[in-house]
């Protein structure tokens, strides 16, 4: 060591044992003998001094030393850098700083300064100070190392600028497994499946080392049912190079095997796996979920609790997504009081699954109050409950919750903007979803599936046709959801022609359709009144295309039978039903035969109900009048007794409408709004005029009125 004094030789000796050792309690008493007999001055013993603290985990003491050294070189700044760098993302800003201060102070910095400016980088929002991290590597000629290159694809591959990652991973001079692995994760990540097997495939052609790391890769890109077969082949090539005795490995071919749909597969796996950590454990119980296989998950996570194996947020989120999917809030909840028992409170993932959770099971309320509990909330959370009160049917509340997000400058997503064009639709609110087609735009997102589907439905409900064929016709890509979208609002917006010429147009372009998109044909088809073109698509949809007609689609043909008079045909068609339909096809009948005053068939139908203990008071109000017009007052009376046995009253009715960018809605009996005085007055004038152009109502008499107002 011909740079070091004489007299600090055998402290620098004695700190890099110490070091070694982590021994901080011996490090700080050697630091006092160094300070006592003066070698700290050396610039050697100064920076193993900042080396010793950062290694044992006391960076403000590393820190103090740092700042004291007057003549700093690469390696002091080394030590810090690389010190914070492996914090993660709480010290990468003051790695991004210390590396500012170093070139403020004319420091060189070398591969070893790169490489944790690159690590820190990686886990900042904004890329551009690795950026400038990266032109500086290429012109002091830094970027030949190794390291270097793999953690500046690292930094490309975590910004999802896999394009800039490649063209790194192309110029490094040499490539150690880290590099293939990283850039292969890349691929995997933004779900590149072909560029990540074709980049493997190159990784095998050459002499490069196959390692557990690149099995991992490249079975974390295999993500869909199409790949299973790729996914087999990788893992016998996993068997034949000996790597299937790492776990992580196993679980890698676990999840793979999850989620191409192979749950048998990937039981067998798991079964196989002697060291199961809770990442198996996780995948396994994530995989149940998200094949809806509900009741596995939770026996499995249940199993998984009483083996003694403690569930990572991870296990927690599949399990409530479990829940989520088949509404059992009741599990939910027990899982829920788990998590706070492990400590998992304030959780972002959980929360938001939880949130997911409470919206989808109906108890908004409860969701609401895990929104609120996290004070900071992210996108995705914001995202989770704006979604839910759509789900509930509180779009209103939607609306208002989105307008609180952009006021506190939260960036929306398109899930986002999604929900909140699905909110716009439920309302029929016009101008409020030009606006937010108008930030879609603001915010740089396109016409993909998930906002050009939600852009269309928006317009067709609204009514603005052209502009939902205009977002329909620029969509890059259609799947059955933006047809079924299109189809739907014609259908329901009596262009029942256009509505069927575009379902053909649909089938010519090769798109299969599904069971919702045969609901809005036949719906079409009702409100057109064609009957043999209904029952021709109703045939079609499962001698065609395999689809086993649901209550739905058994609706839809009542509804058209019914709407053409063709009552006798429609009873006919739901006594042969071989689904359990509850009441919806005898309730769609009584109106038939109301609206065509097939009274007998009607009471036929309204008797069914009966037996059946409907709980919609129509279904009362219409059975009495049938009765009424057969003049059998004993049956009137004893179905408003059987109505108010049962409890059933009227749903107060509600509306709304846009005027001026802003809803109004209006309730039954509402006494809230505050122009509820004009809106009266001229209701009272709008009567006066319909009686005195001889308007008379035909619903119900007034004696059944005042019979329903008793009860």
């Amino acid at each position: 060591m011909p740079s070091i004094p004489l007299q600090s030789r055998p402290f620098f000796s004695r700190l890099l044992d110490l070091t070694h050792q982590k021994n901080l309690q011996n490090g700080k008493a050697l630091h006092a003998q160094i300070i006592k007999t003066g070698p700290s001055s050396c610039v050697f013993i100064a920076n193993s001094l900042v080396n010793l603290y950062a290694k044992c985990g006391d960076l403000r003491r590393a820190k103090f030393v740092f700042q004291s050294i007057r003549n700093k070189d690469v390696v002091s700044w080394n030590c810090l850098i690389n010190a914070f760098s492996q914090l993660g993302t709480s010290g990468s800003a003051m790695v991004m700083e210390l590396f500012k201060r170093m070139r403020g102070e004319n420091t060189l910095p070398n591969a070893h300064t790169f490489s944790g400016v690159f690590a820190a980088a990686s886990n900042v929002v904004e890329i551009f100070g690795g950026q400038q991290a990266h032109a500086l590597a290429i012109k002091t000629s830094s970027f030949d190392d190794v390291f270097v290159g793999s953690s500046l694809l690292n930094l490309y591959c975590k910004a999802s600028l896999v394009l800039d990652a490649r063209k790194v991973f192309d110029k490094m001079p040499e490539r150690n497994s880290v590099a293939w692995a990283t850039m292969i994760s890349g691929y995997a990540t933004q779900r590149l499946a072909k560029e990540a097997l074709d980049l493997f495939e190159l990784l095998r052609r050459g002499e490069e080392c196959e390692n557990e790391f690149i099995y991992t890769s490249v079975l974390s890109a295999l993500t869909h049912k199409e790949l299973i077969d790729t996914g087999k082949q990788v893992h016998c090539l996993a068997w034949k190079n000996g790597l299937l005795s790492f776990v992580a490995v196993g679980n890698a071919l676990v999840t793979m095997y999850a989620k191409c749909g192979s749950l048998d597969d990937a039981l067998h796996m798991f079964k196989l796996s002697d060291e199961k950590n809770t990442i198996t454990w996780s995948a396994m119980v994530t995989g149940f979920a998200q094949s809806g296989d509900f009741e596995k998950a939770l026996k499995l996570f249940s199993t998984m609790h009483f083996s003694g194996i403690t569930p990572s947020e991870f296990t927690f989120v599949g399990v409530i997504n479990a829940c989520s999917d088949v509404g059992a809030i009741k599990e939910g909840k027990q899982v829920h009081g788990y998590s706070l028992k492990l400590g998992y409170e304030l959780q972002m993932y959980i929360m938001t699954a939880l949130v997911d959770m409470y919206a989808k099971c109906g108890s908004i309320s409860d969701a609401k109050k895990g929104f609120d509990y996290l004070q900071e909330p992210d996108i995705v959370l914001w995202t989770s409950m704006i979604g839910g009160y759509v789900t509930n049917g509180e779009n209103e509340a939607a609306l208002s919750l989105y307008c609180r997000m952009q006021m506190e400058g939260i960036v929306p997503n398109e899930l986002t903007m999604a929900s909140v064009l699905k909110a716009c639709s439920s309302l029929a609110a016009l101008e409020q979803g030009k606006q937010v087609h108008a930030c879609t735009v603001k915010y740089g997102m396109g016409l993909e599936i998930s906002i050009g589907s939600a852009l269309s439905t928006m317009y067709a409900k609204c009514g603005s046709f052209e502009d939902g064929n205009l977002v329909f016709r620029r969509m890059p890509t259609r799947d059955a959801i933006s047809w079924n979208a299109m189809i739907s609002g014609l259908s329901h917006n009596g262009r029942g022609n256009e509505a069927l010429e575009l379902f053909e147009e649909m089938l010519l372009e090769g798109t299969e359709p599904d069971s919702v998109t045969f609901v809005n044909v036949l719906s079409a088809c009702s409100h057109m009144g064609l009957v043999d073109r209904g029952w021709v698509y109703y045939n079609m949809m499962f001698e065609e295309f395999g689809i086993e007609p649901k209550v739905e689609h058994y609706a839809c043909m009542v509804d058209i039978l019914s709407r053409a008079g063709k009552l006798k045909e429609a009873k006919e068609f739901i006594e042969s039903a071989t689904i359990d339909h509850g009441m919806c096809l005898w309730r769609i009948l009584l109106g038939a035969c109301r609206n065509y005053r097939n009274y007998e068939l009607g009471a036929y139908a309204g008797e069914k109900l009966m037996e059946l203990g409907s709980q919609e008071s129509s279904a009362y109000v219409l059975l009495s009048s049938i009765y009424t017009a057969l003049g059998m007052k004993e049956d009137v009376e004893r179905v408003m007794r059987l109505m108010k046995l049962r409890g059933v009253s009227k749903e107060p009715g509600c509306s709304w409408i846009e005027l001026k960018s802003g809803v109004h809605v209006f309730v039954v009996g509402d006494e809230l709004h505050p122009q509820i005085g004009h809106i009266r007055g001229e209701i009272r004038r709008l009567s006066k005029h319909m009686k005195y152009e001889g308007y008379l109502p035909t619903s119900v008499s007034q004696n059944q009125v005042l019979q329903m107002l008793e009860f």
